[in-house]
């Protein structure tokens, strides 16, 4: 076993990337002391990323929830030694949200967060040891026993219900039932890994989780198990020039006081786990408790200094109008009810400037079906606050599952942003011709249909001409079409100020559009077969690819007219 402590706050385990571009270990103190120093988080994966950022923004709203930035206590909250609150009058709710906002802005314009950071995490220093009676992330075999089946009991010699480090690790994501053939890992090195490492995976297999466990945590009634809270969001996130402004970007507080309480802040880990039984409205819970939700209850032995995993699954909260999750898109099901926007497998080659509608109002009114993420609502209430022509990257990190219910395996990542200067995404001019997200979201349409005709010209090609029955073919050059629109939108989107006359900036991208267009179409042409250029009889005519071509080129003028 190694040493018998290993506390986060102290012991480097963080992956980040400093200024200069090179990768360093960081303990908790280390990053919140000089997070302006670091360009981003990098660990092994963008999804570990995000959820440690989002462990990192439970540490911060609960702590800034509770203290300002000079390190006070709010005048209408009474806090204990460790900064827990004891007590707060309702009748003051709204002071203490209005105050959010100043010590935001204070925060930001310091650059650096206050020490209060770090004598919270000092005063609580023994909730984020990853050993010890409590172990960060997991519970103690006592726990461990009390709340499983007699015959899923800890037994490091016939072990049952354990998960391996290779399938935590989601570089690898190998069950012991299907062996990861590309694997980064040698078969004998496949679970070996660093204490820094495990502590990473741990904190993402607790938010990406398929289900496959025959554990679960027992109760009076059966439940489905959680895949993990992150698992089941069509996340949307801010990042800005550094890990200090990604994390203020990121750090929202509520539109009414909720008392925070991170997962470590619970009085026992029985207790959290009794009260994740009582399938609590999702909806009522504080952001720092969405941060840091369990999907497995987690026992760690050790056995020649290799870890041992024990879990045991926990019940499935229901992500339905949890509009408190600040982190997520939303769709609209048949009943209005709202929940979230989820990647599948054929959202994978679909750039996230395509959905621009889902991240952002883009009318007056809005749709119907849409409902604003979180993240974008904070933006707009801090945008003032931000420098001029502040730029701010929106991004979008997903695991996707294999689609089936019964697993829900991690197939692959989803990891895509827009750069977008901040006043012209969080326009406020709603009801103006000028408003620019609508006419950002009027320019995108307009590319969609173009991309239409590209799909009907390349359709008329390979099931006319060439008499092959093969969609897929089609869909394959049309995702080429937009992969050579991504990098030119995305230049163009990044140029837009809200100086700018809308009308000569949206022909801008139009001329752009119709070059590609007509570029993508042209090298369709080029490679034509024989049988192309001869043709086929149509309605007494001849019809080849050159016709197709030309019906093409009048469309796309008609459209971008």
């Amino acid at each position: 076993m190694p040493d018998k402590s290993f506390n986060l706050v102290e012991k480097p385990w963080i992956k980040v990337l400093d200024n200069n571009g090179n990768s360093e270990i960081v303990s908790l103190t280390d990053l919140f002391k000089n997070a302006a120093n670091y360009q981003r988080l990098a660990g092994e994966m963008a999804t570990q990323d995000l959820a440690i950022l989002r462990l990192l923004e439970a540490i911060l709203t609960t702590v800034y929830s509770r203290l300002n930035s000079k390190g006070e206590a709010y005048e209408e909250l009474e806090l204990d030694d460790h900064f827990r609150v004891i007590d707060h009058d309702d009748d003051d709710d709204e002071e203490i949200v209005s105050a959010y906002s100043d010590t935001w802005g204070e925060l930001f314009r310091k650059g650096s967060f206050t020490r209060a950071v770090t004598d919270y995490l000092e005063k609580n220093s023994d909730c984020f040891d990853f050993f010890g009676s409590n172990p960060f992330y997991q519970v103690n075999k006592e726990v461990y026993d009390s709340q499983v089946p007699a015959n899923k009991k800890i037994d490091v010699d016939k072990p049952k219900g354990t998960v391996s480090v290779k399938q935590i690790n989601r570089t690898i994501s190998e069950s012991n039932n299907s062996p990861a053939i590309f694997s980064p890992k040698s078969p004998d090195d496949k679970n070996k890994i660093s204490l820094d490492e495990l502590i990473r995976w741990i904190i993402t297999y607790q938010n990406y989780t398929g289900v496959t466990d025959k554990t679960k945590v027992n109760t009076k009634e059966k439940f489905s198990v959680s895949a993990g809270w992150l698992y089941g969001l069509g996340t949307v996130y801010a990042q800005g020039n550094n890990l200090f402004e990604t994390l203020m970007l990121n750090l929202v507080f509520p539109e009414e006081y909720r008392e925070q309480k991170p997962v470590w802040e619970f009085e026992t880990p029985i207790k959290y786990i009794e009260f994740l039984k009582t399938n609590p409205e999702t909806s009522g819970l504080s952001v720092s408790t969405l941060y840091t939700l369990w999907s497995r209850m987690l026992h760690i032995e050790w056995q020649n200094n290799e870890p041992i995993i024990f879990t045991a699954g926990l019940p499935k909260l229901s992500t339905t109008m949890a509009f408190n999750e600040p982190m997520t898109t939303w769709r609209k099901n048949k009943d209005g009810e709202y929940y979230p926007a989820m990647k599948h497998q054929n959202d994978l080659n679909r750039a996230m400037w395509r959905n621009f509608g889902q991240y952002v109002a883009t009318n007056k009114s809005s749709d119907n079906n849409f409902h604003e993420p979180g993240i974008t609502s904070w933006l707009k209430k801090i945008e003032k606050q931000l420098p001029n022509d502040y730029f701010v990257t929106l991004k979008t990190t997903n695991f996707i599952s294999d689609g089936n219910a019964t697993s829900q395996s991690p197939v692959a990542q989803d990891n895509d942003s827009f750069n977008i200067r901040a006043n012209v995404l969080l326009d406020s001019d709603v009801a103006s011709e000028n408003f620019w997200p609508k006419n950002i979201e009027d320019v995108i349409k307009l590319t969609q249909s173009v991309g239409q005709e590209f799909w009907r010209f390349n359709n008329n090609v390979v099931t006319k001409l060439r008499n092959l029955d093969n969609t897929e073919i089609v869909n394959n050059m049309t995702q080429h079409f937009y992969e050579s629109l991504n990098r030119p939108f995305l230049n163009w989107l990044a140029s837009l100020r809200n100086d700018q006359e809308r009308s000569q900036k949206k022909q801008e991208w139009v001329e752009t559009l119709k070059q590609i267009a007509f570029s993508e179409a042209n090298q369709v042409v080029k490679n034509a077969s024989p049988r192309d250029i001869i043709g086929i009889k149509k309605d007494q005519d001849v019809v080849n690819i050159f016709t197709y071509y030309n019906w093409y080129k009048l469309n796309i003028l008609r459209i971008l007219k």
